[in-house]
């Protein structure tokens, strides 16, 4: 049996999973939400990434970035491999891409910031 912490929303059930006959058992969850949530985390996990990335504006020597989806968790230091190899050198907004499909994984790095537009 494996206990997971479930972070889709707020209430932070403390779910348990486990395959039993080759199907999945969810106990813990309050919502639809925390079952599906720990069915992905034994499955396919997916996280989030937010970073920066170089520019070559002295006022403004990194910029915030974050990627556009989920990633798949073991994709993570591959992402920040290439995140780590962009400087920017145009003003860019929020939303802007930086790194479009990146690794192929069908989902862009982009700015969350329009600091470079200001400058």
């Amino acid at each position: 049996m494996n206990t997971f912490v479930c972070i889709t929303c707020p209430r932070g059930c403390t779910v348990n999973i486990e395959q039993v006959n080759g199907e999945w058992q969810v106990t813990g969850n309050s919502c639809k939400k925390g079952r599906e949530f720990a069915i992905n985390e034994m499955t396919a996990p997916k996280r989030t990434i937010c970073s920066t990335v170089k520019t070559t504006f002295a006022d403004a020597p990194v910029l915030p970035c974050r990627v556009s989806a989920d990633i798949p968790k073991d994709k993570i230091f591959d992402v920040m491999k290439e995140i780590n190899k962009v400087v920017v050198s145009k003003p860019l907004d929020r939303g802007d891409v930086i790194i479009e499909n990146v690794l192929g994984l069908g989902v862009d790095v982009i700015a969350t910031s329009n600091l470079l537009t200001q400058i």
